[in-house]
């Protein structure tokens, strides 16, 4: 637990003094805990990993630096056409929230009724295909290596336009810490 307690703490750019604050728990304690001079119980790990907000089984974790890189090969998709697919799934820690999306045809409204919005940032890459991206009341069509990065709490959506299939990067900010 010890140095993947240090390494979220840091992600998140948390003090021991500020994860001491959100435990309840002393920072001596922590320290001890990050310095592997203390064992915490149970409670005490489910308590730190709530406030860290991961899995407390990830602070268990002994993969080492599997847990710090993920490397995605697109020989080992195959013929995956998923809609959305999350990039590096089980990264622990993560302050980014990166995507695979193949958006479809239909008209914008008909995708999504609700638009999409949310706290933060967004960045958006057209890998291949084209785009067209819907921003507040504006439209902007994208092309492959096209990109845009803009504030999501004003509504955006994605459709496909041109005649071929489109692949967008879309990197979101993983939320609230």
């Amino acid at each position: 637990m010890t140095e993947l307690l240090r390494a979220v703490r840091k992600q998140r750019g948390l003090t021991l003094e500020e994860l001491a604050e959100r435990t309840g728990l002393t920072k001596s304690y922590l320290s001890k805990i990050e310095r592997s001079q203390s064992t915490p119980s149970i409670a005490t790990a489910i308590k730190v990993a709530g406030a860290l907000d991961v899995d407390v089984a990830q602070l268990f974790s002994e993969r080492g630096t599997q847990d710090k890189i993920a490397i995605d090969r697109a020989d080992g998709r195959g013929a995956d056409r998923e809609r959305y697919r999350a990039m590096a799934p089980e990264m622990l820690g993560k302050s980014m929230s990166p995507f695979v999306v193949r958006p479809d045809r239909r008209t914008l409204h008909e995708a999504h009724p609700q638009h999409a919005l949310h706290e933060g940032q967004e960045f958006v890459f057209v890998h291949s295909g084209t785009v067209e991206l819907e921003y507040g009341d504006q439209r902007w069509t994208l092309s492959a290596g096209d990109s845009a990065y803009f504030d999501a709490s004003i509504s955006h959506r994605i459709r496909t336009v041109g005649p071929e299939p489109a692949e967008v990067i879309v990197v979101a900010e993983a939320g609230p810490r």
